[in-house]
C-alpha cells in the first residue's frame, strides 16, 4: 500500500448523469466568460484601455492586474486565449470544481503580477493568457499530487491539448508576454499544493492482501475486494460427531501373488 497516496474520501462514485452535469456546468461557466471577452474586445475601440493593462513597476499599471486578462491586442490573441478557456475551464471545472472556483482569483491576480513584477518598462501587457497557463498547470499539478484516475486523465488531457505551455512561460518570441504566463503558471502550482484536497477522491479499490492484519473481512466490502486467500475459505465439510478424524478401512494386499 503506498503511504503516500491521500486518503480516500470513502464518497460513493458519482452517477453518469452527475457526471454530465459537472460537464456542462463548468462549460457553461467557461463560455460565459469567453463571451464576456467577446464584449470587452468589440468596446474596446470606444474607451481607452490603456490606463486597465499591466504597466509594469508603475503604480498606476496596478489597475491592469484586475483589468488585463478581459483586453486583447487582436480577433487572433482573443480566439487562442478563448479556445483554451474553453478547453481548459471545461476540463478543470469538471474534475475539481470547487479548487477550480478557489484557484480562479489566484490565477487572475497572479498573472498580472507576474507581469507587473518581472515586464519591461514602458510596455503593456494584456490578454487573458496567464489564466490559461494558470488553469494548464492547475490541473497537471492536481494530477500529480492526488493520482486517482480522474486526476492522472484530466492531466494527460492538458498536456496533450495545452503542453507547450511549459516552454512558453520563458522568453520565446517578443510580444508575448511570458511574464504573465509565468505568473500564472506559479499561480497554478500554489493553488494545486493549497486546494489538492477540496475536491473529494474517488473511492480507491482495496485488495485482500491490504486486509491481513484485521482478524475478518468486513462482509459489506467482499465486493470491492479480490478473493480471499485460502486459509480464509470456509470449510465445506465437518468430520463425524464426537471425532476428529475419519478411518478409511483398507484390505491389506494378499502376499501370495498366484492368488
Amino acid at each position: 500500500m503506498n503511504a503516500n497516496l491521500p486518503l480516500p474520501a470513502g464518497e460513493p462514485p458519482v452517477s453518469p448523469r452527475t457526471d454530465r452535469g459537472r460537464v456542462m456546468r463548468a462549460f457553461n461557466l467557461s463560455l460565459a466568460l469567453v463571451l464576456v471577452l467577446v464584449a470587452v474586445f468589440t468596446a474596446q475601440d470606444h474607451f481607452n484601455w490603456r490606463p486597465w493593462a499591466v504597466a509594469p513597476l508603475e503604480s498606476a499599471g496596478l489597475l491592469g492586474i484586475l483589468g488585463a486578462p478581459l483586453l486583447h491586442g487582436s480577433v487572433q490573441h482573443l480566439a487562442a486565449n478563448s479556445f483554451a478557456l474553453l478547453i481548459l475551464g471545461t476540463l478543470a471545472g469538471s474534475v475539481y470544481p470547487k479548487a477550480t472556483l478557489r484557484a480562479f482569483p489566484l490565477l487572475w491576480i497572479g498573472s498580472g503580477l507576474g507581469a507587473w513584477l518581472l515586464g519591461d518598462i514602458g510596455s503593456r501587457h494584456l490578454g487573458a493568457s496567464g489564466i490559461t497557463h494558470g488553469l494548464m498547470f492547475l490541473v497537471f499539478v492536481l494530477g500529480l499530487l492526488r493520482r486517482d484516475r480522474p486526476a492522472i486523465a484530466a492531466g494527460l488531457i492538458a498536456f496533450l491539448f495545452y503542453g507547450s505551455m511549459l516552454i512558453t512561460i520563458l522568453p520565446h518570441e517578443p510580444g508575448v508576454s511570458w511574464q504573465s504566463h509565468m505568473g500564472g503558471a506559479l499561480a497554478g502550482i500554489v493553488s494545486a499544493l493549497l486546494f489538492r484536497l477540496s475536491d473529494p477522491m474517488a473511492p480507491r479499490k482495496r485488495y485482500s492482501w491490504e486486509e491481513e492484519d484485521e482478524d475478518e473481512l468486513d462482509p459489506q466490502r467482499d465486493s470491492d475486494l479480490e478473493p480471499p486467500s485460502p486459509h480464509r475459505v470456509p470449510v465445506l465439510w465437518q468430520p463425524r460427531e464426537g471425532q476428529d478424524f475419519v478411518v478409511l478401512p483398507f484390505r491389506p494386499r494378499d502376499s501370495d501373488p498366484s492368488r
